[in-house]
């Protein structure tokens, strides 16, 4: 027998995730952070809490706005765990302009992404929001043990500048997640590198070893 034939399987790489909540109900009478899930985002939420990749994560830890802690919680439930809130893992602040329409909305999307160091009509500036929800999830991590899956839970802005970080890239929205949500990046835990690109959740099969 050929000594490759003999060695052991390959060990499951360790990863985390980051995972974007899926469609909301849009009401613009609300705060953006009280939105809470649709229909379609909580049965998008419940199919993705089903795949057998989701056994394996031992920790949740999400944003404290509302569609991201009912997404945490659909997964969590099955699992046993209690969702971790950390407030700093929050969107980036666009209650400067308060609601806008999906067309607008988009422009200045664009904006926020192109313009990094600068604020779109008072908005948090990107820097600051990248800055933020890095520092957010390295504090979990410094403190987190290596060999045990986690899931973080929260928005797509956010999402991709903590993306941006992970591949040593400059801030830009070519690395945003496709639209409507509910998608998910997963990283190495042993050196936080990208390990799966944007994926929706209900789709990842998960890590190969």
């Amino acid at each position: 027998t050929d000594a490759a034939d003999r060695s052991p399987p390959a060990a499951p790489r360790m990863f985390g995730l980051y995972i974007t909540h899926p469609q909301v109900i849009i009401d613009p009478a609300a705060p953006v952070p009280q939105w809470g899930l649709s229909a379609i985002g909580a049965a998008r939420a419940r199919e993705a809490a089903a795949k057998p990749w989701m056994r394996m994560i031992r920790r949740i830890v999400s944003s404290a706005e509302t569609k991201a802690v009912e997404t945490a919680e659909i997964f969590a439930r099955p699992l046993g765990l209690a969702v971790e809130i950390i407030e700093a893992m929050h969107e980036n602040d666009r209650s400067a302009t308060g609601f806008l329409d999906p067309q607008a909305f988009e422009a200045a999307a664009d904006w926020f992404f192109s313009h990094p160091d600068q604020s779109f009509k008072g908005w948090e500036r990107a820097s600051d929001a990248q800055a933020r929800i890095v520092a957010a999830v390295d504090a979990v991590l410094d403190d987190h043990d290596p060999a045990q899956p986690i899931a973080f839970v929260g928005h797509g802005g956010v999402g991709t500048l903590l993306k941006c970080h992970l591949v040593d890239q400059p801030i830009s929205r070519a690395f945003d997640q496709p639209a409507g949500g509910g998608n998910l990046c997963a990283f190495t835990l042993a050196d936080r590198r990208l390990a799966c690109d944007w994926t929706a959740i209900e789709d990842w099969k998960g890590i190969e070893p």
